[in-house]
């Protein structure tokens, strides 16, 4: 007997049953925006063609007062704000997550600091952060990395705890030390895991560049955003909110490939 459970959609179906949802969308949306604008322009639900001349201006009309395409400049500040952030933070992650969690010592000492650190809501220190770095990048920076440092710190340290106790005494019989044991046993199981914790921490990273670029900043995504939402233009934020969730769910995609190309996590998964 064929069960629902063990009927499997081809790759073609997949593709078409995961872009049958935002179909809907758009068509209910497009639907509900007619019907509301019949008397007339609706700002709150702007219909398709509004937003589509919004959009247009914005990404192909060279802007006065800059002289730049005011959505490629926003989307490139934004981008580079995030890539710096979640750059350094995962380079503190795996710097400190992998001697702290491998040596004991180190990990007496400041592994509850670093459980202390993660759980300050960064936005509540985002006022501190502007008074000591100022309003400029250095403070965008600055809360990217502290908001999701720690947690990827933990949760590198986490790994390299997971690590059977039995690679390490072999490796310490076959003569390794602490430092080649981190370089040659510990890094390499440690490096997916990285790239996971990355993966889940964008989520994070957009919110804390959107809230910075909300309070001071000159260009970006979130800055747009707030700057235009005084007109109650959502022929202008519906689709940066659609542009802000398009980048993430790329940025996604590449790191799970990433992940997905390190030869060992796949034998691990078949193995």
């Amino acid at each position: 007997m064929r069960r629902l459970i063990n009927r499997h959609p081809s790759r073609r179906m997949k593709i078409l049953l995961g872009a049958l949802p935002f179909i809907l969308a758009v068509a209910i949306y497009a639907i509900a925006a007619d019907a509301r604008g019949a008397d007339g322009p609706d700002k709150l639900m702007p219909g398709l063609n509004a937003i589509t001349s919004a959009m247009s201006r914005l990404m192909f009309d060279i802007d006065r007062a800059t002289g730049a395409r005011l959505f490629w400049a926003d989307t490139w500040a934004s981008l580079a704000r995030l890539g710096v952030g979640l750059g350094i933070s995962a380079v503190i992650g795996l710097g400190l997550g992998v001697p702290v969690g491998f040596i004991p010592c180190l990990r007496a000492l400041f592994e509850p600091f670093f459980a202390a650190l993660s759980l300050i809501p960064p936005l509540a220190v985002l006022p501190i952060l502007f008074i000591l770095f100022g309003l400029g990048e250095l403070s965008k920076t600055v809360l990217i990395v502290f908001g999701i440092a720690p947690f990827i710190l933990r949760d590198v340290m986490l790994r390299v705890a997971e690590i059977p106790r039995e690679q390490i005494v072999k490796a310490q019989t076959l003569g390794a030390s602490s430092w080649q044991m981190i370089l040659g046993l510990v890094l390499p199981q440690v490096f997916a895991r990285l790239i996971s914790s990355v993966r889940l921490s964008l989520g994070a990273a957009w919110l804390f560049v959107i809230a910075a670029e909300a309070i001071t900043a000159e260009a970006g995504l979130g800055y747009r955003i707030f700057l235009v939402r005084r007109y109650l233009a959502m022929d202008v934020i519906l689709p940066y909110v659609l542009w802000i969730t398009l980048l993430a769910f790329a940025m996604d995609y590449a790191l799970r490939q990433a992940h997905d190309a390190i030869p060992w996590t796949r034998f691990k998964e078949g193995g």
